[in-house]
């Protein structure tokens, strides 16, 4: 059964099968909807109706003359009646007059005409039988709708889960803003809406700017009133008397139906109370992108199918360089209050951010390779810690993920707040890798050990002296000054260093491994990525 009653599934009716109907004017108009029957034999018979009526008359009230029967038709159709439906049964006419044709042809009420009487009581019955009807499944549709989003709401969905519902049930395209117009959530993707989506700033601004939206004109705005609005509808999303944001309903031109409508308004009700606490719809966010990136570090999805479900949370990542950056604070512990997600937000950056314990993650998307030094002065000037993967296609995020874990750890053990591009690593990187096992455990253990114990039971420990004395290459004079000690006082050290490790300290190869040892012991003694 169709949604409304329109005048042309009307007049299918069985009670119409008796006779012959004939539509002689406003055909193009066949598809208005029928809101109740009225009958009526007098002149001012307009009077008594509210719009969309079928009215059906023996012509008793037309008048005789060409001007009355104008008349009669003009106000039939200022008064927003669905169609007239007269009798030719000779009561009044034997025909159609030629004057309510030609003025309802102008006017573009639909004029029809029965060939034989047929009893108007049992049309109005089978009509208002059908109105009922449809009010009654109308009303369990919409129970059923309310209902779907209140299991929503008991299950703790967020509004991600509210806007993939509103999507299924429509069968289009949404799309959820905030009121700065950024894209939140995108449901029922189609080549179309990615159009759309690709330029939403053009298409939420500018046209929506221009336009008023269905809702705007209220629910019981006429019909004609839907076109003024392309290629969507959209309904705000109200928190505490204050717009949060729209949803959108993107239909293409092909106008959304009033179920589709009174379902719109609904999901936006039940995404005002998923929303009602910024901070817990902040958290939310963050979870569901947390969860993305641990899909694609343990392989559960590929980098292109990210990219898919990344457009879904509101992040369009699609057709630009993408790197990976891994961050904590500056002085290697957690970020806190989602600093790594509102700087690549104020800087205009998509982004899937997730937290995975000591280090913030995100996946980033540039507009050109140039905007790499970017990222790194942004995570720099705010004092952060971090890495960066190199610039990857979808395919490759995996393998950037990782790159970008690696120069974190790297850069959180180094002295002072840094960030590290993953193509600097050099040899850093094996000892990243080998972080991972016992193996680095082992090395710096069997090269440090006597040195490590000794420093636990004294007060002047030597491992910054052997750190400084590698840093600056076995150069003794640089490493006395970068010590701020005499150059006795540290031949003296290197020679108790030589001593407890039992090796010869002026050795290039001895310089070199105990180089890997230290880096490795500071890789393993700082916070280090959470493994999934």
């Amino acid at each position: 059964m169709a949604e409304i009653l329109t005048v042309r599934s009307a007049l299918e009716l069985e009670v119409f099968s008796r006779t012959d109907v004939r539509v002689y004017a406003g055909e193009r108009n066949l598809d208005r909807p029928v809101r109740w029957v009225h009958t009526g034999e007098i002149p001012d018979i307009h009077r008594f109706l509210t719009g969309q009526e079928m009215l059906l008359t023996a012509g008793l009230g037309m008048g005789e003359t060409a001007l009355q029967q104008r008349a009669f038709i003009r106000r039939l159709a200022d008064a927003r009646a669905a169609v007239l439906v007269v009798e030719l049964a000779g009561r009044m006419f034997d025909s159609m007059p030629q004057a309510a044709i030609e003025e309802a042809e102008a006017t573009g009420l639909p004029l029809v005409g029965l060939a034989e009487e047929i009893p108007f009581v049992e049309t109005s019955a089978q009509v208002h039988e059908v109105l009922v009807g449809m009010r009654v499944k109308q009303l369990i549709a919409e129970e059923a709708t309310s209902q779907a989003f209140m299991d929503l709401l008991l299950a703790d969905e967020d509004y991600v889960g509210v806007v993939r519902e509103l999507a299924r049930r429509t069968g289009r395209p949404v799309v959820l803003e905030d009121v700065a117009h950024q894209t939140l959530a995108y449901g029922g993707a189609t080549p179309e809406a990615d159009e759309i989506v690709d330029q939403w700033s053009a298409h939420s601004r500018a046209i929506h700017e221009r336009h008023h939206s269905l809702v705007a004109q209220g629910p019981n705005a006429p019909a004609a009133s839907f076109r003024e609005v392309v290629p969507c509808a959209r309904q705000p999303v109200v928190l505490r008397g204050e717009s949060w944001g729209w949803l959108h309903l993107l239909h293409g031109g092909v106008q959304p139906t009033p179920a589709e409508l009174r379902t719109l308004e609904r999901a936006a009700a039940a995404l005002a109370i998923t929303l009602l606490s910024e901070r817990e719809s902040g958290a939310r966010a963050s979870q569901r992108q947390t969860a993305l990136l641990n899909r694609l570090l343990l392989g559960d999805i590929t980098g292109d199918r990210f990219l898919g479900l990344a457009l879904a949370l509101g992040q369009d990542l699609r057709g630009r360089d993408l790197i990976v950056v891994t961050a904590c604070g500056g002085d290697g512990e957690p970020l806190k209050d989602h600093t790594l997600a509102r700087l690549l937000h104020e800087a205009g950056w998509p982004a899937v951010v997730g937290d995975t314990g000591d280090f913030d993650m995100a996946v980033v998307g540039l507009p050109a390779r140039g905007a790499v030094p970017d990222v790194h002065a942004v995570l720099s000037d705010h004092g952060l810690r971090g890495g960066i993967s190199r610039l990857v296609k979808p395919a490759a995020l995996p393998l950037a993920l990782r790159q970008s874990r690696s120069a974190a750890s790297v850069a959180a053990a180094a002295a002072t707040a840094e960030v590290r591009h993953f193509d600097d690593l050099g040899a850093l990187r094996l000892l990243v890798a080998l972080s991972e096992g016992p193996e680095l455990r082992r090395y710096v253990e069997d090269e440090l050990g006597p040195l490590l114990e000794h420093d636990a039971l004294v007060k002047n420990p030597l491992l910054p002296t052997l750190r400084a004395f590698l840093d600056c290459g076995g150069n003794k004079a640089r490493a006395a000054d970068e010590l701020f000690v005499q150059r006795r006082t540290l031949y003296h050290r290197l020679d108790r260093l030589s001593e407890i490790l039992g090796l010869d300290l002026t050795r290039v190869d001895n310089q070199q491994r105990l180089q890997l040892a230290v880096r490795g012991h500071d890789l393993l003694r700082r916070p280090t990525l959470q493994r999934t």
